[in-house]
């Protein structure tokens, strides 16, 4: 049986075959859990779609989640289609081209707020419209990066807004603590994705992180959805307000030095 057999879980923010989203989804797949997809605009809906048919998924929703509105009607749709909920997964993140390649003391007024709203208060936003279907027990979770605690550069605003994604983690997990509902972050190692796509340099920075990790190897979509399935299910029962690391060891790197293989005598 698998560790989510049963379990009804909601992953926002799907949006090709390479996002950390479909990790997650084809791992909570895989250990049974009954799933529900949400994407972002009706460009992305031709990508999606046939992703959702590959794992079974019946319930796909488009949904906007700068609009209360539309969060609302989706959180409506989800209690029609399953009743309750167990797992939300909120893979959302954005910020504007220029925000991601100008230096950070360029960032528009707008662009700052651009980020902050669908990277951050969505998460904020999403909790609040699901909470009254969220089983006790239920889990939260998001995804974040390194660049919240140190400098990446050309990571600019993300950097900051995936500070306050962390911190509003903290929170929420405070707050829904008591409902017996746990909110954790998984911070993972750069990914070829849709969104790193944006960052410039993100070339150079995969290549220089593989080099300097402990583990000397880049993360995959799969080892983010291993580790969202452990945080989703009953084995992280009294892990909350948590950043788990899923990330080769690189963020407890001070000096990084790229290390020659020692040599065996």
């Amino acid at each position: 049986m698998g560790l989510l057999e049963g379990k009804n879980a909601l992953i926002f923010g799907l949006a090709n075959d390479k996002s950390i989203a479909w990790g997650i989804t084809q791992a909570f797949k895989r250990e049974g859990a009954n799933l529900g997809i949400s994407y972002a605009g009706e460009v992305l809906e031709r990508r999606v779609k046939p992703l959702a048919e590959q794992v079974g998924c019946k319930w796909v929703e488009e949904c906007d989640v700068t609009s209360d509105e539309q969060i609302a009607k989706t959180a409506e749709k989800a209690a029609q289609h399953f009743g309750k909920i167990d797992v939300l997964v909120h893979s959302i993140a954005y910020a504007g081209r220029d925000e991601l390649s100008k230096p950070y003391y360029q960032t528009s007024r707008e662009g700052f707020k651009v980020a902050m709203d669908i990277s951050v208060f969505s998460l904020l936003a999403l909790t609040n419209a699901f909470l009254p279907i969220l089983n006790p027990g239920a889990s939260i979770m998001c995804l974040t990066y390194y660049g919240s605690v140190k400098v990446a550069p050309h990571y600019n605003v993300m950097g900051v807004a995936k500070a306050a994604l962390e911190s509003s983690t903290r929170y929420l997990a405070y707050d829904l603590g008591p409902k017996k509902i746990r909110v954790n972050a998984i911070s993972a190692g750069p990914i070829r994705t849709l969104a790193a796509a944006g960052v410039g340099g993100f070339r150079d920075m995969y290549k220089h992180f593989a080099d300097v990790a402990p583990l000397r190897e880049n993360v995959t979509i799969d080892d983010v959805g291993n580790s969202a399935v452990f945080l989703a299910s009953d084995l992280s029962s009294h892990i909350t307000g948590e950043v788990l690391y899923v990330d080769s060891g690189f963020n407890t790197m001070g000096v990084q030095m790229t290390m020659k293989e020692e040599k065996s005598e």
